[in-house]
């Protein structure tokens, strides 16, 4: 906007130019935490709700003042397993070999508030206990279980899970890295892209081919095995604390005693991982709604300009109840289907469209953030911009929104569209 046009505004206003930067005075009541509005903490259980206070607490305190520090040099610093240690939300399903229980509403719960913070955060979380410490604790036999779980839960190590491929992406049940028996166990070849903690990870879970039943099977991988190398996928724009790699198998022997038990087909394996892990994934949209939401009304309260609030003007508070009303939205919709889970009634088209859903207007909200905030909103500091690039990754991974759609569109019409009847 012009000098001369703004004066001409703030003339007709009434206004001095030179308040334009002022700040707002405002003593009013407000909704701080939009999971207060329709009081959406009742539906938890008490002590559950005070774990997760208790979490963001910790969190603020320790974690929340260096984290655009972190994004901005989109870095993992060393130190952080060390700070999250303390916060006790690793475990696994049950008590057993050494890990403490966290039930699926725990573990939503955490989710929820990390990526209140930054998705990354609660990406590692999730990586963690959601694909890695629940495959092992699902697909491994008794010996992986009590050598790995204890160390997963406890973060002395750190673990990757590499299904996807450069090639094959949702389509990962043609996955072309294979694994060729041999004495004393097999040899795998290939490479696996956008494994989270690549460079810095310990284990790999690797699904690769057996090349004798063309079936798709998991290994235990060190990740300094010889034959493995490792790069980092630099210059993201999104999850930017989350170290991504790319992983190269050359002749990489896995002894036997390292190959999942269980789950020797995709079906059994990788797709009930990935089917469990969806079911956290809407908690974490609505953590990334709720920082967004805290973020723009303390924003648009405290900033005036043309001598008042941003939040009285009328276009603001419409964007404002937007980002609530989707909030409200997500978080009953994630609640639910934890519930389900938790009862034994959850299956992988309520994930999916839950997941799906949310993180389609999970994206509407961010940017909604982002836009009462002004030009202020792209500063990392702000949140809303970061919240917003990251929103593009929930709606991506795990499945992206197109074919989740029609795992739930399955279920729902009882005919499955995945695949379309071209013909090269």
């Amino acid at each position: 906007m012009s000098s001369l046009r703004l004066n001409l505004i703030c003339r007709h206003l009434g206004q001095n130019t030179t308040d334009q930067f002022s700040k707002s005075n405002l003593k009013t009541p407000y909704v701080q935490d939009p999971i207060d509005f329709l009081h959406l903490d009742e539906l938890l259980p008490a002590d559950l709700n005070n774990k997760r206070k208790q979490l963001r607490a910790a969190l603020e305190a320790n974690i929340a003042p260096h984290v655009s520090e972190w994004y901005d040099k989109a870095q993992f610093p060393a130190g952080l397993a060390e700070k999250l240690r303390p916060l006790n939300i690793f475990g696994i399903t049950e008590e057993k070999y050494g890990c403490r229980k966290v039930c699926p509403l725990e573990k939503s719960l955490a989710i929820y508030e990390l990526a209140r913070i930054d998705a990354s955060l609660a990406t590692f979380y999730a990586l963690t206990l959601s694909l890695v410490a629940f495959t092992i604790e699902k697909l491994g036999s008794e010996e992986q279980k009590a050598k790995y779980l204890p160390k997963l839960c406890n973060l002395d190590i750190i673990a990757s899970w590499g299904l996807t491929e450069p090639d094959y992406g949702s389509d990962a049940s043609s996955l072309e890295t294979t694994a060729t028996p041999v004495k004393g166990g097999y040899i795998l070849n290939g490479v696996k892209r956008w494994l989270g903690n690549a460079i810095i990870s310990d284990i790999m879970i690797i699904f690769a081919r057996n090349t004798v039943t063309q079936n798709i099977e998991g290994f235990i991988m060190d990740s300094k095995a010889k034959g493995v190398s490792v790069t980092n996928i630099n210059r993201k724009l999104a999850l930017r604390i989350v170290q991504n790699g790319n992983v190269f198998m050359k002749d990489v022997f896995i002894p036997e005693n390292e190959r999942l038990e269980k789950g020797h087909t995709f079906a059994t394996g990788a797709n009930v991982v990935l089917e469990h892990s969806r079911m956290n994934l809407s908690w974490m949209v609505a953590g990334l709604i709720a920082g967004t939401y805290e973020h723009a009304v303390k924003y648009i309260r405290e900033r005036t300009q043309f001598r008042a609030p941003l939040a009285a003007f009328q276009l603001n508070q419409e964007k404002l109840v937007r980002i609530l009303a989707i909030y409200q939205a997500v978080f009953l919709m994630s609640w639910r289907t934890t519930m389900l889970l938790v009862k034994g009634q959850g299956n992988v088209a309520q994930a999916s469209l839950v997941k799906g859903w949310c993180s389609y207007m999970g994206r509407e909200a961010t940017r909604l953030g982002r836009e009462v905030m002004g030009g202020n909103g792209i500063i990392i500091d702000n949140y809303a911009m970061k919240a917003l690039v990251d929103m593009e990754v929930v709606y991506t991974y795990e499945g992206t929104y197109d074919v989740n759609a029609l795992v739930a569109g399955r279920a729902a019409t009882g005919v499955a569209a995945f695949k379309a009847g071209y013909k090269a």
